[in-house]
């Protein structure tokens, strides 16, 4: 008698097997189904007309990208394939296949309606008692953009290209005009070059448009702050009856300048310092993260790549959240978000700012961290208390609490969910995307604390 297990691929089955049965019962595809069958869908379902072959229902199609981001797998030909391989994605699919373009027209789509979406997921992890707010770390991280940084153009090279293009087409031209007298080089198509040139230079013009509106937003802004800095000088002198110290600050040059770049693979992505000090084609994703739960409140996708601008719409998309969701009350961020402007934002906000106001030794003394700094001046501003209590223990427990709390998140998202590059292009559809994202880590980390 054999002592191994019977493998019989040949017998039917005497009776059809069920779906349900094919995943163990804390599997997190079904987590995600249950999740998913409790959003509100009738937005994505009424823009369906119900004419031709039936449609995947939203609830599916929506259950498969949530699944497949958390899990890795987030193209639509894998996800196609996912559901004939994966057991998991059967399950989620009920044993349907819905092909590639179904669901990357489905992503498309309705990209917009996920940050909706995304908040109804937190409600729901209000409601089974996983979400406890109060504190929030907030960090942004680079994501490549769907695009080559080596398909980006700059103002300079635009308009070399466009004068050697007009030379081109003079060139051409004339050939034209002494065709009857030489023959043409074998094989030219005199109208197919000149269409050619002429398509490339409207995309040219259009490039160098785009950078020149890019180049007047910029300067709007810089002369804004030249002018309050002059201001600022000027009331210095008032004050004191003598003249500052320094240069004074230099205006700004209008016009776009020579290194300005556009990407013509996806315009709204920009180039964006990366690890190791390479440079890449990118968005600056940014997010809010419960220190508790280790749960994603909120969410904003910016192109600068740096953050110090970034507090004020993210304390702006916090306090659009539902008041059953809960109340933030301390933000913590690195140096890199530190200005007194965003401890005024935070502040009127009603948000305890603990905002690193420069680097931090990471071998602090001894003494450093078991002395109290000195009682704070009576006249202290908002700055000089934030400060203040930043070099208390209490302080410094409580700031320590960001780098576990956020860097961890992101760190799953690109290495273990293995996101790191967006698949749609466009601010507003790579926004989209990120909140999808950020949800599909939200209803795994779900799973674990339900269980925990």
């Amino acid at each position: 008698m054999s002592h191994f297990r019977q493998c019989d691929r040949d017998t039917p089955y005497l009776l059809p097997p069920s779906v349900a049965d094919w995943l163990p019962k804390e599997h997190l595809a079904r987590f995600v189904v249950d999740t998913v069958e409790q959003l509100d869908l009738s937005a994505l379902t009424r823009q369906y007309r119900g004419a031709g072959s039936a449609a995947y229902h939203p609830a599916v199609l929506l259950a498969l990208l949530s699944y497949g981001y958390a899990t890795g797998t987030f193209g639509s030909r894998r996800l196609e394939q996912a559901t004939h391989d994966s057991l998991a994605f059967r399950f989620i699919a009920a044993n349907t296949h819905p092909d590639h373009d179904t669901l990357c027209a489905f992503r498309k789509r309705f990209v917009a309606e996920v940050e909706r979406l995304f908040v109804e997921v937190l409600s729901i992890a209000k409601q089974m008692k996983l979400l406890k707010l109060g504190t929030i770390a907030l960090d942004g991280t680079k994501l490549h953009a769907n695009a080559s940084r080596h398909s980006a153009l700059s103002y300079a090279h635009a308009q070399k290209i466009e004068a050697q293009l007009q030379a081109e087409v003079k060139e051409l031209l004339a050939h034209a005009e002494r065709a009857d007298l030489e023959p043409l080089p074998e094989g030219l198509n005199l109208p197919e070059e000149l269409v050619r040139r002429e398509v490339r230079r409207q995309a040219i013009q259009e490039a160098k448009a785009e950078l020149e509106a890019r180049a007047a937003a910029r300067f709007a802004v810089e002369q804004a702050e030249y002018a309050a800095k002059l201001k600022a000088r000027a009331d210095q002198e008032k004050d004191t009856g003598k003249k500052p110290r320094g240069k004074p600050p230099a205006p700004p040059n209008a016009g776009p300048r020579a290194d300005d770049q556009l990407n013509l693979t996806d315009p709204d992505s920009r180039i964006m310092p990366a690890a190791g000090g390479a440079f890449a084609q990118s968005y600056n994703a940014q997010a809010a993260v419960d220190v508790n739960t280790m749960l994603v409140l909120a969410t904003t996708l910016t192109q600068a790549a740096n953050d110090k601008q970034q507090v004020a719409p993210m304390v702006k998309v916090l306090a659009a959240l539902p008041a059953d969701i809960g109340v933030v009350d301390t933000v913590l961020a690195a140096n890199g978000y530190f200005s007194a402007a965003n401890v005024t934002t935070c502040i009127e906000a009603d948000i305890t700012p603990l905002l690193a106001a420069g680097r931090e030794s990471h071998h602090l003394p001894w003494q450093e961290r078991f002395t109290a700094p000195a009682p704070l001046a009576d006249e202290a501003d908002a700055v000089q208390r934030m400060q203040h209590e930043l070099k208390t223990r209490a302080g410094r427990a409580r700031y320590g609490l960001r780098k576990q709390t956020v860097e961890p998140v992101f760190g799953i998202i690109k290495a273990v969910m293995r996101f790191r590059q967006f698949l749609l292009r466009g601010l507003a559809a790579v926004r989209g995307e990120w909140s999808l994202v950020t949800m599909a880590w939200n209803i795994r980390r779900m799973a674990v604390l339900r269980s925990g």
